[in-house]
């Protein structure tokens, strides 16, 4: 039931695990090699210029390794818990026909695959840029020129042992969510339990149901609140720092920060909107029975995810202040003439306008696809 197409519908996963290991291929393969020049280094401010790339090296290894890595975690158990939840009754089956846990969650390692293909294809990207790469953190000749060598301990650290390692979690996660009673499975209902409030005395206003739809629709689906607040993370950090770096970086690492956030934030979004959609079709369809217009259920699906992505673009805004704050700081501690950082307001406002204009259209798009669903839809079920 589980087959190896199914590894390469996680594109999400994919394309993140290759954004993380392009962006860290690229500085710890330089990192070790720079280091096979440090004894020519002798010059006390060419020694301050080394120290300070090995040190930015790290930083966005670790700021953008941890945060991708997360992402991919969160995404992949979301998959994984989805996948389920659509295939409730054929799982339940093989578990009343005997299959333990452990056997069907086996299969679940075929989704490792998914990582796979994204590591290796970030891999190798970087390396075929890697010349060009070497040649701007070196354009000044600061440094004697630093060899590239082909490092074959990278390819088993961010290729080999991530593909292994999400594997093992796919099987371990699985695991989990299949010890439910095959009859639950096989009757579909959820597994969780709702908690009944406790009587109160009613209150003058209450809440309409589009307005309970809305809360629901956002409280039930907690990774989806993540994902939609980090597409918009992505969008606002990386774009703001993109074009807050002129005078910081080369255009060239201006460019691969702004095409990541935009692979990341489009990604994320893409994602989170179609299974909104799609999770929400037979309450689309009964609405649309019962009179509601379009907008009653655009504003009752979709609406509710609009404060999480504004607060993801604040919280973005903020971390990639903070971050080239920092960055600045060490630099200018080592090295002179490294102009001060301020917080770019022209370029917060471009971004901003950018992105409620991107923000709502695509939400008027992926609406629009809320006409198409018919009664019909529910009724062959």
């Amino acid at each position: 039931m589980i087959r190896l197409k199914d590894a390469f519908k996680l594109i999400g996963v994919s394309i993140i695990a290759c954004c993380a290991v392009f962006v860290c291929t690229l500085f710890m393969n330089y990192n070790i090699d720079i280091a096979r020049i440090k004894e020519l280094v002798t010059d006390g401010s060419k020694m301050a210029f080394y120290n300070a790339q090995v040190l930015n090296g790290k930083v966005s290894c670790t700021v953008s390794g941890l945060c991708l890595l997360l992402t991919s975690v969160v995404m992949l158990c979301f998959y994984i818990k989805h996948y389920i939840d659509i295939h409730k009754k054929e799982l339940g089956i093989l578990k009343a026909l005997g299959y333990p846990n452990i056997k069907i969650a086996r299969k679940f390692a075929v989704f490792g695959l998914s990582v796979f293909s994204g590591t290796a294809l970030g891999f190798f990207s970087a390396f075929a840029l890697l010349p060009k790469f070497y040649y701007v953190m070196n354009e000044d000749k600061i440094l004697p020129e630093v060899p590239l060598y082909f490092n074959f301990i990278l390819a088993f650290y961010l290729v080999i042992l991530p593909t292994l390692l999400f594997s093992f979690l796919a099987v371990v996660y699985s695991y989990i969510k299949l010890k439910r009673p095959a009859l639950e499975l096989l009757s579909g209902e959820s597994e969780y339990s709702v908690k009944k409030k406790k009587p109160h005395k009613q209150k003058e206003t209450e809440i309409t149901f589009l307005q309970e739809l809305k809360k629901c629709t956002v409280i039930n689906r907690p990774a989806l609140i993540f994902f939609i607040a980090f597409a918009s993370f992505c969008y606002s950090a990386m774009t703001q720092m993109s074009m807050s770096m002129d005078d910081l970086a080369s255009p060239m690492m201006a460019a691969i920060i702004i095409i990541i956030g935009f692979v990341l934030a489009f990604t994320t979004l893409f994602l989170a909107v179609t299974t909104v959609i799609n999770a929400n079709t037979k309450q689309i369809s009964i609405m649309k029975v019962f009179g509601y217009t379009f907008h009653e259920c655009s504003n009752a699906i979709l609406n509710g995810y609009r404060s999480i992505a504004y607060a993801g673009f604040v919280v973005g805004t903020i971390y990639q202040y903070i971050l080239l704050k920092i960055m600045v700081g060490v630099f200018a501690s080592t090295m002179e003439n490294i102009p001060e950082y301020d917080f770019d307001v022209k370029a917060f406002m471009i971004v901003l306008v950018t992105f409620i204009l991107i923000y709502e259209a695509i939400m008027y798009v992926y609406s629009s696809r809320i006409k198409k669903i018919s009664i019909k839809e529910i009724m062959l079920e």
